[in-house]
């Protein structure tokens, strides 16, 4: 039997003050990120003595509302059995988001699929570990029916059907153990973000440039939005850097209105980026498509997703032929199961999937997702890599590990989800040390 433990919210944004001037200015439109996490512990009555860990990443004032939301949730999980759980997958996922109550202040986004997700990251892990394999392992083993059996196909099926999704995973059966080989002895191919964020001056971004380089890194992402002419400086400048066979690629974070979005990259096109990311609302799928209309023939791709909702608005994206590039996120979605739709939906339309990562855990998480998706649904690596930033990854048991600018399988069973339980009681808002400190008006020394 399950009993769920909704910790307060976890924020470890006080330890960016070791990270120098990195999110001085992070974001224009996340303008002072306090970099938290609603993070859930599932315990068992089970001998194993095995605990499930999950999270979804805040930003910090918010993180409370999703705790709450996850203690509302509860209901669903506590003294329900594993096995249950995990035999009929689909049925749990539509009982958590289709509560005919909390389902009003949804359905299927905000804080109540936060928290969703934040849940099922923990039944995940727990399940993973429970068969002793790392996440992206469990899925790689499935059968494909068994893996259909997690995925809930509502309001979908004009896109993708099961039967399309079951045919999708058989194609895929061939030439899968040798992925999985390739996987294990090279890795996934990332990208950084951490060269060229907003605010860095131009020493900062070439010495960054000129570290990642030497550490064998080829694709790099730009922060732009807040000064075209600033934008056009950096541009030329990484550019420059990287040289012209390295990739680049920009990041304006919903900063402008549609036209506005286009004239400013035509006008950065010169620099040769692979795609725009998040021009803007993450809401506005037609104006996503107008963009992507646009600038295709500049060959610039649109890439989204790290603040999409659900799989629905996936669908739409894709339908309207409004993306170049699909941007999953492991705790924006409802965990493992929505993101598996979302996956198989991105093979049928042929678009390749870049996850976004970064945040509270959210490297250590998507990696098995993106692993996954090469071993047993996509097949391959032309325009696809995994988002990078160094930061944060202290704070888990299992970090992620790169190794010349890939992402090397996790070994350890589990969904890589469990925090250090020292980092957990520093930094437990507002009761962890460091915040009784910080709230107390007392100077902080972190190392």
């Amino acid at each position: 039997m399950i009993c769920v433990v909704p910790q307060a919210s976890v924020s470890v944004a006080p330890n960016l003050a070791c990270l120098g001037e990195a999110f001085i200015v992070l974001l224009l439109q996340h303008p002072d990120p306090d970099y938290s996490a609603a993070y859930v512990v599932i315990e068992t009555d089970a001998h194993d003595g095995l605990k499930g860990y999950g999270l979804t990443f805040t930003l910090g004032k918010g993180t409370e509302v999703v705790v709450c939301a996850v203690n509302a949730l509860s209901t669903h999980v506590v003294h329900k059995d594993m096995e249950e759980i995990v035999s009929n997958f689909r049925n749990f996922y539509r009982q958590l988001t289709s509560d005919g109550q909390l389902r009003w202040i949804g359905p299927e986004k905000g804080a109540v699929h936060l928290a969703t997700a934040a849940i099922l990251n923990a039944v995940w892990d727990l399940w993973a570990k429970q068969e002793g394999k790392p996440l992206w392992k469990l899925l790689v083993d499935m059968d494909p029916k068994q893996l259909l059996s997690c995925i809930d196909f509502r309001y979908i099926t004009d896109a993708l059907t099961e039967e399309e999704a079951y045919e999708i995973l058989v194609n895929s059966l061939l030439g899968k153990k040798e992925r999985e080989e390739q996987m294990l002895t090279r890795g996934y191919p990332a990208y950084t973000t951490s060269c060229a964020w907003l605010g860095y001056s131009d020493q900062q971004l070439k010495q960054l440039c000129t570290k990642a380089l030497k550490d064998g890194w080829t694709r790099f992402k730009v922060k732009v939005g807040a000064d075209l002419q600033d934008d056009i400086h950096r541009c030329r400048l990484i550019r420059e850097m990287i040289g012209p066979d390295n990739i680049l690629m920009l990041d304006a974070n919903q900063r402008w209105e549609v036209k506005e979005a286009i004239e400013w990259v035509t006008k950065l096109a010169e620099f040769k980026p692979l795609w725009i990311e998040e021009p803007t609302s993450p809401d506005d799928v037609l104006g996503h498509a107008a963009i992507s209309k646009a600038l295709a023939p500049l060959g610039i791709g649109v890439a989204t997703g790290e603040q999409c909702h659900n799989k629905v608005i996936f669908k739409q994206l894709l339908q309207a032929k409004a993306l170049s590039y699909l941007q999953i996120d492991s705790c924006r979605l409802g965990s493992v199961n929505e993101n598996l739709a979302v996956l198989l939906m991105a093979k049928k339309f042929q678009i390749p999937v870049c996850p976004h990562a970064g945040g509270v855990g959210l490297c250590e998480l998507v990696q098995h997702l993106i692993l996954f998706d090469y071993i047993a649904i996509s097949g391959s690596l032309e325009n696809r890599m995994c988002e990078y930033v160094d930061h944060l990854h202290e704070h888990f048991k299992y970090p992620v590990i790169i190794k010349k600018a890939c992402y090397m399988p996790p070994q350890d069973a589990g969904y890589s989800t469990e925090m250090k339980e020292d980092s957990t009681r520093k930094y437990q808002f507002p009761q962890g040390e460091v915040w009784q400190k910080l709230l107390s008006g007392h100077k902080i020394h972190l190392p």
